[in-house]
């Protein structure tokens, strides 16, 4: 602070010391009208900073403004304070703590020179002048806890030569111009003098020299070691300076060494019966956010806390752990499920609570997030179950961060974008759209960038807006969007079944010009999908640009970028790209990001938890993810699109199996969701559940065709009898499971799931030949056909006149590499859900197909697929409420 001569000087000093050994070295100057606020901030900001591993407040501070010097000092993190100037420090080192503070440079190097010696301290005689809490207090304190015995003098001593010549030891920090006479030293003492004083001195050009405390030229005589002034205690300073802060980074480094987690489990007091899932949330403490944030290694300026539960991490930590390897990726699948779901978000949450909390590996779980749609109708959540749950469940459950709000928002201005433009095209000339969309401002009219990508995509080399031609300008301002030919739907995250059809336009002012048109839920939107599949801000803005909305007159996709809309998309999206961070019942760490339809999208999580994860983990560590449905969906898109866009390998698959959903396969009543289980599923049914193991058998061949283990969790009910149970583990392994295992986790939490995450060790050590089943290159129906007879079983594929002239049009529109994802019913390997078991010889027919460009992939519509589900005679809602005492939410599954 300030531009005092004698600071600069110091400073300077300590710049080039620092240069010359290789540290990386700045000077931050503020003007001497700096307020105590102003360093207080500066400090804060470095506080904070990872990057710097420690700092100094050059004091005096040169200021015309009143600062306490105490505070700021204090102000300093006492793990950046290489000066040890703070109180922490200064009381580590009073109690003796050395080996956890940072010591005052001058006291410290002072005591290397008294080491160089070779005197041994412990025994001697040790006296120190002068008190200050630079140098005397500390130096005092750093003898005695080297066993000296310490007497400190100061300006109030009567008998100080008395006690100067007691000493074995002589450390003198008076400021007084030789104070010390040589015969008053002790013969054989060592002198360490840290004294600074001008005297006049005719003989020099300045008129005075340097001297220190002691007058050196008879002390010298009676000493056994004396340091000169100048020369001796200074360089020492700016040495120990330099040592301290190579110490800081080495603590920082041991501290902060990526995969090195010190993790505080939380412990489960298990219920029988086993309360409510809200019940078991509640009945939970979290830790704080910040803490599990600080204890997977995550630095304070990576992580944004929404309150203490939750928090957003920043994308740069990939950067900083760019060169760390990654950890081993599991991936949690199921067989063909019932309507009620076979446990597979259970499951992964009570795995990595096992292999957590348990086994004291670190682990990291990668979970969607949940529509807000279903939580109110009537499928609930899916933070999991029972005592395996991330938490708080409701936050998991509503509006986590707001991601789901933020994709809303995005979506819905794609929507307004297009039907605006098709307005504005049809009420104005060219000249007309020309002047509004590039206006004069100030008598300068100028494209924006994002015109000047379309402007190159027609292959307009122009800048200047008054050079076009106005067959220029016609091309440049018709998009000529045809409406029957928009796929772009407006969202919302309700359950709302009379959303499905609509007629928008209706209203005097939009002059006629309505259309059909329909709500989606807001999980369904392409931009949700993108979101699951960029690896980085920058991806998914050019994903965002690359969506096609519709085509115009002429066959031409219409893109994003077409309209304008790209960049308005990215910032709205801005913080929704980076993954939320939450935690288990038993403390280990979640990432919930991105959640996907699972049939017209890909339905996994987030690429980016993935990847900031499986670097958080080490190479030790395990990443388990969930894949939506069943493994002929959700794993064979996670392999395809997910693992062909991430570069990610997987190395254990989980495939969660119940003997409820095998009883089901082999013959069993239908299961309907708020319907009794009839009895076939309460009671023990051998012949049902051997039968049904077709469609475990199948499942178990689809993951193998990929070429990574598999090992079947059997999620136990409280109906399943031991013989049934050990019936699925036998024919699991028969039909080439590495290993299967009975799972008790939803009553147990970790601890229930012990077998299994030993068996995902096992498996993880296993050779896994990853492949993916199609090249992208193969035309769209071979693709189609590929995944219908390897992995659904069926004998071939019947495109309907619609499907066959949409692979048609994407071919020529240069959309023919992309993956498939197919959009087919999750309740059978089929098209037809009530053909259960493992099916073969059917024709699946394609209704139609569709692009989700940006995304990344194209997804045939195999039977009619719901993208906005309605809502049941009695939604979820009924049993929902609001304490408004304690705030707290109740009814919520």
């Amino acid at each position: 602070v300030g531009n005092r001569d004698d600071s600069n000087l110091y400073i300077n000093m300590k710049l080039k010391a620092a240069a010359e050994i290789g540290i990386s070295a700045n000077h931050i100057k503020l003007p001497n009208t700096a307020t105590e606020a102003d360093v207080l901030k500066c400090i804060a900001s470095l506080n904070a900073d990872p990057a710097v591993h420690g700092f100094i407040v050059q004091l005096p501070l040169d200021s015309d403004k009143p600062i306490n010097t105490e505070k700021i000092t204090n102000a300093v993190a006492p793990e950046k304070d290489v000066d040890g100037l703070s109180s922490i420090n200064a009381g580590k080192l009073s109690r003796g703590d050395l080996g956890d503070c940072f010591i005052p440079c001058t006291p410290k190097g002072c005591m290397e020179l008294i080491r160089q010696t070779g005197v041994q301290v412990a025994g001697k005689r040790a006296v120190v002048i002068g008190r200050s809490k630079i140098v005397g207090a500390p130096m005092h304190d750093l003898l005695l806890w080297n066993n000296a015995t310490v007497t400190t003098c100061h300006s109030k001593t009567s008998t100080l030569a008395e006690e100067v010549g007691k000493a074995d030891i002589l450390v003198v920090a008076a400021g007084r111009a030789e104070m010390v006479k040589g015969e008053w030293i002790k013969p054989g003492a060592i002198v360490i003098d840290c004294g600074i004083n001008h005297v006049p001195d005719s003989t020099k050009a300045s008129g005075k020299r340097v001297v220190g405390d002691v007058a050196y030229s008879s002390a010298k005589e009676k000493a056994s070691f004396i340091t000169p002034v100048p020369g001796g205690v200074g360089p020492m300073t700016v040495a120990m300076l330099m040592q301290s802060t190579v110490e800081s980074a080495q603590r920082f480094l041991e501290k902060f060494q990526p995969g090195k987690w010190t993790i505080q489990y939380n412990q489960l007091t298990l219920k029988m019966p086993v309360p409510s899932d809200i019940e078991i949330s509640k009945a939970c403490m979290p830790k704080p956010i910040d803490q599990v944030a600080k204890e997977v290694g995550l630095f304070p300026d990576e992580v944004e806390l929404y309150g203490q539960t939750k928090a957003k991490v920043q994308l740069s930590v990939l950067k900083r752990l760019q060169n760390q390897p990654d950890g081993k990726y599991v991936v949690v699948t199921g067989i063909t499920p019932t309507p009620l779901g076979e446990g597979k978000s259970t499951t992964t949450v009570g795995l990595v609570q096992a292999l957590g909390a348990h086994l004291h590996q670190n682990v990291f779980a990668c979970v969607r997030q949940p529509s807000q749609g279903p939580t109110f109708g009537i499928k609930g959540g899916a933070a999991g179950g029972g005592y395996c749950q991330v938490v708080p469940m409701e936050e998991f459950n509503l509006h986590l961060t707001g991601d789901i709000h933020a994709i809303t928002a995005a979506n819905n201005l794609v929507a307004a974008a297009i039907d605006a433009r098709i307005f504005h095209e049809l009420t104005q000339s060219d000249q007309a759209l020309y002047n509004r969309l590039v206006p004069s401002l100030n008598g300068v009219r100028k494209f924006s960038d994002i015109q000047i990508r379309r402007l190159r995509k027609l292959g307009i080399n122009k800048t200047d807006p008054m050079a076009l031609t106005k067959e220029e300008v016609n091309a440049f301002v018709r998009l000529d969007i045809d409406p029957g030919t928009i796929t772009w739907q407006r969202v919302l995250d309700t359950n709302d079944r009379f959303l499905r059809k609509i007629t928008i336009g209706q209203s005097v002012t939009e002059k006629g010009f309505t259309r059909t048109a329909q709500f989606d839920i807001t999980v369904s939107s392409e931009i949700m999908a993108v979101l699951a599949l960029a690896d980085g801000l920058d991806d998914m803005k050019k994903r965002f640009g690359r969506m096609v909305v519709a085509s115009s007159k002429k066959g031409q996709p219409v893109t994003a970028d077409d309209l304008g809309v790209t960049g308005a998309l990215a910032v709205l999206m801005k913080d929704a790209v980076k993954p939320n961070l939450m935690q288990t019942l038993e403390g280990t760490p979640v990432f919930v990001h991105a959640g996907p339809f699972a049939n017209i999208a890909h339905g996994n999580s987030s690429v980016l938890a993935d990847k900031i994860a499986l670097k958080l983990v080490g190479k030790d560590g395990f990443v388990v993810t969930e894949a939506g449905f069943g493994a002929d969906i959700g794993m064979e898109k996670f392999f395809n699109i997910k693992c062909r866009y991430s570069g990610l390998r997987p190395h254990v698959v989980v495939l969660v199996a119940t003997v409820r959903a095998l009883k089901m396969h082999g013959g069993g009543p239908a299961v309907t969701a708020g319907v009794p289980l009839p009895k076939e599923y309460t009671e023990e049914n051998l012949q049902l559940v051997a039968k049904g193991c077709s469609n475990l058998n199948k499942q178990i061949q689809n993951a193998r065709m990929f070429g990574v283990p598999v090992v079947v969790a059997v999620n136990a009910f409280k109906t399943d009898t031991k013989a049934e149970l050990a019936l699925v583990v036998q024919h699991a392994k028969e039909a080439g499971a590495f290993d299967a295992v009975e799972c008790t986790h939803w009553a147990e939490g970790g601890k229930g799931a012990l077998a299994l995450a030993r068996a995902v060790q096992r498996a993880s050590q296993a050779p896994s030949n990853f492949r993916f089943l199609y090249n992208v290159e193969l035309p769209v129906v071979d693709k189609i056909r590929l995944i219908a007879q390897q992995v659904y079983g069926a004998r071939d594929i019947e495109l309907l006149p619609e499907a066959q002239e949409k692979v048609a049009l994407y071919t020529k529109q240069g959309f023919g590499n992309l993956p498939i994802c197919m959009a087919k019913t999750h309740l059978s390997l089929s098209h037809d859900p009530e053909q259960k078991g493992a099916p073969t010889g059917f024709v699946l027919p394609i209704r139609d197909i569709r692009a989700s460009v940006g995304a990344g992939f194209l997804y045939p519509l195999v039977g009619t697929m719901s993208t906005m589900p309605g809502l049941p005679t009695r939604p979820c809602f009924y049993d929902i409420d609001l304490d408004p005492v304690s705030g707290e939410v109740n009814g919520l599954f």
